[in-house]
């Protein structure tokens, strides 16, 4: 069976000065010449103009950036007229669970309002085009919690444990609604826990990482047996590539890098790169820093990712082992010390969040 085929010219990439955002818009730049790219952030702590501060410098002619919100309806119809838009990439999104305890209404109006907002503006601007595409990008979060065995799949029954993931379930409604009721050519992904360059430092990874070089305690929620599979940024903007390109509209793609490890493990294996790469003074390993704290309310136990039908039907798979994604990203951080400053200054100063 032939696949449908999606070629953008004009895309709206909303949080593109966030973590995956940033990674999508180098790699969709990249591969594609002809393409025109605008950025919409509204620049939150996890979004940074240094983020894309590259990308507008390679690329001035092909990319635009836009401080604004997605709830700015005024704001994001003038893009969609303006750009001449044919294709969104929606990631805007409050995005950590432990901010999401601390404060869920902000999660509730970017999340869920932001995002009807946006596919409002898609509807008036399109009309009843089909040579167009709204792509919104979610989370496994949106599932629940796994027992010990078994895997989600695009099928799997919503059970949203927090306010975080019960914002994002309710943005795939609403672009699943809009594309049944109003039929816009919508794709979903849900994504497994990515790890990569340019993750802003209150997550796991990057955490760890920050905390070690500082020499402060690691800490690990609970008994570390939280399970995770993890996905390298870089293959998850690949996939993401294929499901705008050649997903079938109004289909769901799960993406996972196949690859389920323990918080604990994770910590582990980020240490011993760090012995490698960064040695403590005296010669003590980072592991020695692992500290166990309270858990997170409402703490998922395990999430995992059966990814066979993007592998299946758009041949899509992810190119980095865990281990090699894992130091690679350890030597992204270690050579990127200023840019941890300047994201974090003001914004972060490493204290934990969502005790409830």
């Amino acid at each position: 069976m032939s696949r449908p085929c999606h070629e953008p010219r004009a895309m709206l990439v909303t949080g593109g000065a966030g973590f995956i955002g940033c990674n999508f818009i180098r790699h969709a730049l990249a591969s594609d010449a002809a393409l025109r790219v605008v950025n919409l952030d509204a620049l939150t702590y996890a979004g940074h103009p240094a983020n894309v501060r590259d990308i507008q410098a390679a690329h001035p002619d092909r990319s635009t950036f836009i401080h604004g919100d997605i709830g700015d309806a005024v704001t994001v119809r003038g893009i969609f007229a303006e750009h001449e838009i044919d294709t969104v990439v929606h990631f805007a999104a409050e995005s950590h669970v432990d901010r999401s305890i601390d404060g869920p209404l902000t999660f509730v109006d970017t999340n869920v309002r932001g995002t009807a907002v946006l596919l409002e503006a898609a509807r008036g601007a399109w009309g009843d085009r089909r040579d167009v595409r709204f792509h919104h990008v979610s989370t496994d979060e949106v599932f629940g919690s796994l027992g010990p065995d078994g895997l989600f799949d695009e099928d799997s029954p919503y059970d949203p444990s927090s306010p975080y993931a019960a914002s994002k379930a309710a943005a795939d409604h609403l672009a699943r609604a809009w594309h049944r009721t109003y039929r816009i050519p919508v794709t979903i992904s849900n994504c497994s826990n990515n790890y990569g360059p340019y993750q802003f430092p209150e997550k796991l990874i990057p955490l760890m990482i920050s905390s070690g070089l500082a020499g402060k305690p690691l800490p690990v929620y609970g008994d570390g047996g939280n399970v995770r599979d993890w996905l390298f940024v870089t293959d998850h903007c690949e996939a993401l590539d294929k499901v705008i390109r050649l997903g079938q509209t109004g289909a769901t793609y799960n993406i996972g890098g196949h690859d389920e490890r323990r918080n604990i493990e994770v910590v582990e294996l980020l240490c011993d790169f760090l012995d490698d790469l960064q040695p403590r003074a005296g010669g003590d390993s980072h592991r020695d820093l692992i500290t166990y704290v309270a858990d997170r309310p409402g703490h998922d136990r395990r999430y995992a990712i059966d990814a066979t039908r993007i592998r299946e039907e758009l041949a899509w798979h992810p190119r980095h082992s865990f281990e090699d994604g894992l130091r690679d990203t350890v030597k992204w951080y270690l050579d990127h010390g200023d840019w941890c400053d300047e994201v974090t200054r003001d914004r972060y100063a490493g204290g934990r969040l969502g005790l409830g």
